[in-house]
């Protein structure tokens, strides 16, 4: 989750939104970080959970970004059997949403 925060406050200029809202069903809990910042083209949407990728290179090398976190968010997510996904977004900006299962994972990690 302060991965997701972290970016929307990193690639959103001052001045700019971020809403954090969160709720849950019967079987989830999800939370849904929505920015209107500089946003994801629609070329690199596919991409940005991989490791190492980085939308803007030179962007991402001054403010210190590797191109790791969403990769490693990921995966912490999908070991607890949840999503994380790009969600639809009007507008400029970037909506992620992150779902967990209220039991946890059926196994340990």
């Amino acid at each position: 989750m302060m991965n997701v925060i972290g970016n929307a406050v990193k690639y959103t200029p001052d001045g700019g939104h971020i809403t954090i809202t969160a709720g849950s069903t019967e079987a989830e809990v999800w939370m849904e970080v929505c920015d209107d910042g500089i946003g994801i083209p629609e070329k690199d949407r596919d991409r940005i959970f991989d490791r190492f990728y980085r939308v803007d290179k030179a962007r991402s090398r001054e403010s210190g970004g590797t191109g790791l976190g969403l990769s490693i968010a990921r995966e912490i997510v999908q070991r607890h059997h949840g999503t994380i996904a790009l969600a639809p977004h009007e507008g400029p900006g970037t909506t992620i949403r992150l779902t967990l299962p209220i039991g946890g994972p059926s196994n340990p990690i």
